[in-house]
């Protein structure tokens, strides 16, 4: 489990395949590599790179290893990595620990694209352009985490929703260097899916429309 708040980037040193999946190495920096609250990173540990959830396999100073299934390759930009690229970091969540971002899994849903960047000074408001059934779990001011990022969603339309991103999340995440048609992982809110299902909603790759909130339901889900 993840909070969204990225603790650092950090650079791909190496992408390698190994069919069906891929080997993927990044630098850590030295702030993180070096960062124990009780321990450093070790063999075993759930690292979140780009929202994904992996398991490091091997650790060499500031070098941090993964590997990536066919199945993770199908459904983030992981494959799309390049030596040199940046990408989001950050530790799996200690239970004790204080949780400022949401409840982040480092499951990605699928695949969004950056579709417009509107600049209003220092600040920047993009749209990501998803898959409907990505789109149906979401509402304004709920939370959805892109590249690994927790943000605050700020409109929803049926096949795309924009957020609002600060200088600081800007500086210190990849968002900030983000283009239009740049590929990003899309992961939404767990408790918001878990609540559709709840109240009897359909699955979100259905085409149907969502069935409508009943007295009943909502007795039944244990909300009044």
């Amino acid at each position: 489990m993840f909070t969204g708040l990225v603790e650092a980037c950090g650079r791909v040193a190496a992408a390698i395949p190994q069919p069906p999946g891929l080997q993927l190495v990044v630098t850590a920096p030295a702030s993180l590599a070096g960062k124990s609250e009780r321990r450093p990173p070790t063999i075993g540990d759930s690292i979140a790179i780009n929202g994904c959830c992996l398991t490091l396999i091997a650790v060499q100073g500031r070098a941090w290893a993964f590997e990536a299934g066919e199945e993770t390759l199908s459904r983030t930009n992981l494959g799309q990595l390049e030596p040199g690229d940046l990408v989001n970091l950050e530790r799996s969540l200690r239970a004790d620990a204080r949780l400022g971002g949401h409840f982040v899994q480092g499951h990605i849903d699928d695949l969004g694209t950056v579709d417009a960047i509107n600049r209003d000074g220092a600040w920047v408001t993009i749209w990501f352009r998803v898959p409907p059934r990505l789109t149906r779990q979401m509402v304004a001011k709920g939370s959805v985490a892109v590249d690994g990022v927790s943000l605050t969603v700020v409109d929803v339309e049926p096949e795309r929703f924009s957020v609002a991103l600060i200088p600081h999340t800007l500086s210190v995440t990849t968002l900030g260097s983000r283009h239009v048609g740049d590929a990003v992982n899309i992961e939404t809110d767990i408790i918001g899916r878990y609540i559709r299902k709840f109240l009897g909603a359909p699955p979100a790759d259905s085409a149907s429309k969502p069935a409508g909130l009943t007295m009943e339901k909502l007795r039944e889900a244990g909300f009044i």
